[in-house]
């Protein structure tokens, strides 16, 4: 027996577990543990159960796959292959595909990110907008072939024929098909707009109906600024679209029916209104006539001059206190009146001359004043009968001596 490095014996360890049939495929269940992702895209972690634990790998090739996010504690069904890591002599588990346990990983994959998309608020009632009520024009992002297409022309069109079908055809299953429909929103909110979208498809699988569940669609739908109608699947499917959208509709032809009104609905519902408008307008007319009539018998037009008599009362009323107001007032106004004139006369010079006083003038001017007066000069008397022309012979003032 010879002797071996340590390579040597890693090599022939990984070997053996090569030729191992069981360990090249093998289901393993577990916890979760020390999972971590690596900007590679490279996840390592540790499954364990009560008594032992093995390290795994799943490489970035394989976990691009992976429809939900991997957490520590999750029980998962982990496959793939069993080998030797010949760095650190350790053998783990190269992992192609991981299972929640209990759950399918769609199902999982979906909760986490409704859980995810909801608390950023995208499912939010405040972000609904209201669908129009007469779309002239009506976008849809759908697959070009099948039946949703065509249930959604025949049903809008026997509904509203005026309105305007424009397709932007999308792949709605596969790979490529989240992106085709977010892009084709973005498209009709870019580039075409519309009065609203309708999005969708047919029935089928969860695995079928995935890209509507997937967040760019989701995103797209609520940052579209037209109103959009989901329409996937049957009415018991639900997916992220139908959360994020303005409307659900649980067909495309009940989306269709959402998009639209119904022109023979509204007709009936305009007739309606006629019917309605003439018999309000018959009754108003049947209040006239008989409102006129009941006029026509009342006393006042049988006899014409009861109307007024009442109103010429009324005004010889109004005259007669017009007069008496007038007449108190006139009457106050000339007892002001002769009180004043009273007064003026008491003021009027003459009056003051009937009493045996004169008035002295000199020059047509009155004198005030001896000091006005040198002796010589002429002057007027007034009496109250007439004038005297007079003439100073001496001025004495109030001492008595003269001036």
């Amino acid at each position: 027996m010879g002797i071996h490095n340590v390579s040597e014996v890693t090599n022939y360890i990984k070997r053996m577990f090569q030729r191992e049939p069981v360990l090249g495929c093998i289901q393993v269940r577990g916890e979760l543990s020390n999972f971590r992702c690596y900007a590679s895209g490279h996840c390592y972690f540790t499954l364990k159960d009560a008594a032992s634990a093995i390290k795994c790998v799943m490489f970035r090739s394989r976990a691009q796959g992976l429809r939900f996010r991997p957490e520590n504690g999750m029980q998962v069904v982990v496959s793939g292959s069993i080998s030797v890591y010949e760095r650190d002599g350790v053998y783990q588990l190269y992992a192609d595909h991981m299972m929640p346990e209990g759950a399918g990983d769609l199902a999982l994959a979906f909760e986490q990110l409704k859980a995810r998309l909801a608390s950023e608020g995208l499912f939010d009632d405040a972000h609904k907008k209201p669908l129009p009520r007469f779309p002239k024009r009506i976008g849809i992002v759908t697959s070009i072939s099948g039946a949703v297409l065509r249930d959604i022309y025949h049903v809008s069109k026997r509904r509203w024929p005026a309105v305007q079908l424009v397709l932007h055809p999308v792949l709605v299953q596969g790979e490529e098909a989240a992106a085709q429909i977010a892009a084709a929103i973005a498209f009709f909110n870019e580039k075409y707009p519309v009065d609203v979208l309708i999005v969708g498809r047919g029935g089928g699988s969860m695995e079928d109906l995935w890209a509507f569940n997937e967040e760019p669609v989701v995103r797209a739908i609520y940052a579209s600024k037209i109103p959009v109608i989901s329409a996937v699947g049957h009415e018991t499917d639900f997916t992220l679209a139908d959360f994020a959208s303005d409307q659900r509709a649980a067909t495309p032809s009940q989306a269709a029916e959402l998009a639209v009104p119904d022109r023979a609905e509204l007709l009936r519902y305009t007739e309606s209104l006629m019917a309605r408008l003439s018999q309000q307008e018959r009754r108003q007319l049947q209040e006239k006539r008989l409102r006129l009539a009941a006029c026509l018998r009342s006393a006042a037009l049988q006899n014409p001059q009861l109307l007024l008599a009442g109103r010429a009362q009324r005004l010889d009323r109004a005259i007669a206190a017009l007069e008496s107001q007038m007449k108190g007032q006139m009457k106050e106004k000339r007892h002001a009146l002769e009180i004043v004139l009273q007064q003026l006369d008491y003021l009027n010079p003459v009056h003051i001359l009937r009493q045996g006083y004169g008035i002295v003038e000199k020059e047509g001017a009155p004198l005030t004043s001896v000091r006005a007066v040198k002796a010589g000069d002429l002057l007027t008397i007034t009496l109250k009968d007439g004038r005297i022309p007079a003439r100073a012979v001496k001025v004495q003032g109030e001492d008595n001596q003269e001036q």
